[in-house]
């Protein structure tokens, strides 16, 4: 090999690590743009400037490529939300503070906000994808949730409600405010604004769960 190909190699090793993001770029912005049903592998190619063969091999599917996008945007929160909740003892409200306030600066990333609209659109369509996201996000997290506010009933910082019904109070707001945009179209003024709805739902969840303090002085005597 002379010099000019050992100067190449790295750079060329550099391009063919970026492609696999660039084809889920590409994948995303037309997905958004024209449907998942609606979008060609062969236009996937042409927006990321590859052939169709080289989108295939790293992408089998147009739903392989779906999946991809769910894993690269959902499984780092996920892993993030997992690495917060695990065994936490103490007040649940601060970590559920923690975790959603962790969200909301997430879904600030246009690639991470477009993925619930994704999910939305697609998932009654295809259930592989919803099979994939609840095997490996849902799955996951709900049974972290429930742990964590049953020991916070335990130790009396929460009131006594049902944890598994308590997950969907949680998250729905979150939700239902993307479902309201994205099928509806009935979006506040200036946009989603996901750190203020967080906080605004934080302010009412916390109302409504917390335990009144003779239930905590009763459990801790």
């Amino acid at each position: 090999m002379n010099t000019n190909d050992q100067e190449r190699g790295p750079k060329f090793r550099r391009r063919a690590e970026a492609r696999p993001d660039e084809v889920l770029d590409a994948a995303l912005e037309l997905f958004i743009e024209t449907g998942f049903a609606s979008t060609r592998v062969e236009d996937i190619a042409k927006r990321a400037g590859l052939s169709k063969g080289t989108v295939y091999l790293y992408f089998p599917s147009k739903e392989a490529l779906l999946e991809g996008l769910v894993r690269r945007a959902i499984l780092p929160i996920a892993d993030s939300a997992l690495m917060t909740l695990h065994d936490y003892e103490g007040d649940p409200r601060v970590v559920l503070s923690m975790v959603l306030t962790m969200l909301a600066g997430r879904f600030g990333d246009p690639k991470v906000m477009a993925m619930p609209k994704l999910i939305f659109r697609e998932a009654m369509g295809f259930p592989g994808l919803a099979e994939m996201y609840r095997r490996e996000v849902l799955d996951r997290v709900l049974p972290a949730v429930e742990g964590l506010l049953r020991r916070g009933i335990e130790q009396g910082y929460l009131r006594q409600v049902d944890p598994s019904l308590t997950i969907r109070s949680i998250i729905g707001p979150l939700m239902l405010h993307v479902a309201m945009a994205e099928i509806f179209g009935i979006t506040p003024e200036g946009g989603l604004h996901m750190e203020k709805l967080v906080e605004n739902h934080l302010t009412i969840l916390f109302d409504g769960l917390s335990a009144p303090p003779s239930a905590k002085q009763w459990s801790t005597s």
